[in-house]
């Protein structure tokens, strides 16, 4: 437990002492500003044109201005943009050793692999459903500001369900990008894969197989493409559930067997 500690202490040390933790919140808070903007347009085109919002020969997306809309687009855009943005962060975290080139003298202090595997995953966890958190909070007060219809407690409980458990699927997904970036000793692999895994659950929600393609289940959850319970079943979360087993089991044994001599 001790070696444990001093790992996630380095790991959130790192973190801390960056930039990136700044910039990815900004950049994933701009979700719910945009989704804000959304609902400014919808609520009266004709000024939005005349404020420069849009232009004149823009093409107004299908929809209403009403909270139920509004978390439609926010579990959207935390379930596909998610992917992006926590991947980004995942290979940040996995992969920073190896592009500065300091795997090895971090691989030789006396505390276990595993325990800084594990600290890595804790952080990541930790990292991206804080930023979820954070823009699910954001929403709320933009949604407020912009005085949109259609508020109810049991909406907020749903949509709380539909965003955040958009997000957690999302994030169960992550130790496969880690093992990319572990795989490839370096941040580009992980980020092809978590490119290459969006168009795939692309595809497979549009074939109708995305119950069962884990990379398109978080999407369907946040009822992106319509009711949750029409889309998905309990097998969509067991596939979630063996595809961040599997990827964690991967993870740990290319640690502790794979030769660090880079």
């Amino acid at each position: 437990m001790k070696y444990f500690t001093s790992a996630l202490w380095a790991e959130t040390l790192k973190a801390r002492c960056s930039k990136v933790p700044l910039i990815s919140a900004i950049g994933f808070s701009l979700a719910a500003v945009v989704d804000g903007l959304f609902m400014i347009i919808l609520k009266d085109p004709e000024a939005a044109k005349q404020m420069g919002l849009i232009s004149t020969k823009a093409q107004l997306m299908a929809g209403v201005a009403d909270w139920p809309t509004f978390f439609n687009i926010l579990g959207q855009a935390i379930a596909v943009g998610g992917a992006i943005v926590f991947a980004v962060i995942t290979a940040w975290v996995f992969g920073r050793e190896f592009s500065d080139r300091t795997v090895k003298e971090f691989l030789a202090l006396p505390t276990s692999r595993g325990a800084i595997i594990t600290a890595k995953f804790v952080v990541v966890a930790a990292w991206t459903m804080g930023l979820s958190l954070l823009v699910f909070g954001l929403g709320l007060v933009i949604g407020n500001a912009v005085d949109i219809p259609g508020w109810s407690q049991d909406l907020l409980r749903s949509s709380t369900v539909d965003v955040l458990g958009a997000a957690v699927l999302t994030i169960l997904l992550l130790p496969f990008v880690a093992l990319a970036a572990s795989l490839g000793r370096g941040y580009l692999p992980a980020f092809g894969w978590a490119i290459l895994t969006v168009a795939l659950a692309q595809i497979a929600a549009v074939m109708g197989w995305g119950d069962w393609f884990p990379w398109a289940v978080p999407a369907l959850f946040s009822g992106a493409a319509g009711p949750r319970a029409e889309l998905l079943g309990l097998h969509s979360l067991m596939v979630v559930g063996l595809a961040c087993a599997l990827g964690l089991a991967a993870t740990y044994l290319w640690w502790q067997k794979a030769d660090q001599t880079r």
